[in-house]
């Protein structure tokens, strides 16, 4: 494609939403379905934007999808800026009303997600109807650069890229059994004892950080005869007092059942990190959802160390008055 001089009155600004998504996605299908068009749509529109600007901002091909070309991007820099400038505005012109509403998607690790996080979000769009949440607790990496999420907590700090970051929390875990468990197999009562007994641990190959590697130098020469992807699986199949599993204390704590084996010995402690990127931290939507999560995080202190079995909620997000 020959480039020109282009003019601003040939560029339809609407298109980079379209470039956006596609960027994002590497898929126009998976573009159009986010952006509620048909596929046709996207691909026009894409089209007229390389039109436009005179130059090819994606190489297509069946097997990779949508690629970047460097002129591509090169322009998702500054999509992405005008897109973020266009949010605060819309906050800064719009009032408060306008400010505490909008959408936020949230990435986060599996367990946490599901059993730590989504409860508390559920007070938070009690108290803030108008901000709608997604939250995706997975048992993999969320991008931000792809726009997967807005916020991430996850097991390591970014090592680099445009985002801001905090440490959450410390958190603990421990050896977790049932007591149906504990009276069918030999006695536990020191380390060197769990030589004798199976566990169930991560497919190590698999495991998408190395943070969740510890049976193996924790337990070492430990027998997992069940492994899974999925921590929440893990916790399921503990429940079952068929082996013993090594778990986050706030998971455990779902179930009385499961009680601390060697609590003294086996122990562990881990981080959780969040962080955003840079242009979106500003937003009200954002901040209020930041600050909660860190409060909330705080106020479960207990929980997360494993001294308490209670879940709390805050009385009310902070800046709302009870």
């Amino acid at each position: 494609m020959q480039k020109n001089i282009t003019s601003l009155s040939a560029l339809n600004w609407d298109d980079l939403k379209f470039f956006l998504e596609v960027a994002r996605t590497r898929k126009a299908s998976s573009a159009a379905k986010r952006l509620a068009v048909d596929y046709t749509t996207v691909s026009r529109r894409i089209s007229s934007l390389e039109s436009a600007l005179g130059t090819l901002l994606f190489e297509k091909s069946r097997t990779n999808g949508f690629t970047l070309t460097p002129e591509g991007q090169r322009l998702l820099g500054y999509a992405e800026s005008i897109e973020s400038t266009l949010h605060m505005a819309c906050e800064q012109v719009s009032g408060s009303g306008v400010a505490l509403s909008g959408h936020v998607r949230m990435g986060c690790t599996e367990g946490f997600g599901s059993f730590f996080i989504t409860p508390q979000l559920s007070h938070f769009v009690d108290t803030y109807p108008a901000i709608s949440v997604d939250i995706l607790p997975l048992p993999h990496f969320i991008s931000l650069s792809k726009r997967e999420a807005d916020i991430v907590i996850a097991l390591e700090r970014p090592e680099h890229g445009p985002y801001v970051c905090c440490k959450l929390c410390d958190y603990r875990l421990q050896l977790f059994a049932t007591q149906d468990y504990l009276d069918k197999h030999p006695p536990i009562r020191r380390a060197a004892d769990l030589q004798e007994h199976p566990f169930i641990s991560y497919v190590d190959d698999l495991a998408f950080s190395s943070e969740l590697l510890y049976l193996a130098n924790v337990v070492p020469g430990a027998s997992a005869t069940l492994r899974s992807t999925s921590v929440i699986a893990q916790f399921v199949a503990a429940q079952q007092g068929r082996s013993l599993a090594i778990l986050p204390c706030f998971l455990a704590a779902q179930d009385p059942r499961l009680l601390p084996v060697l609590p003294n010995e086996i122990n562990l402690t881990r981080q959780f990190w969040m962080y955003c990127r840079e242009d979106l931290r500003k937003l009200k939507r954002i901040t209020l959802l930041w600050d909660y999560i860190r409060e909330v995080t705080e106020l479960n202190a207990p929980l997360l160390r494993g001294e308490t079995r209670e879940l709390k909620f805050a009385g009310s997000p902070i800046g709302v008055n009870p």
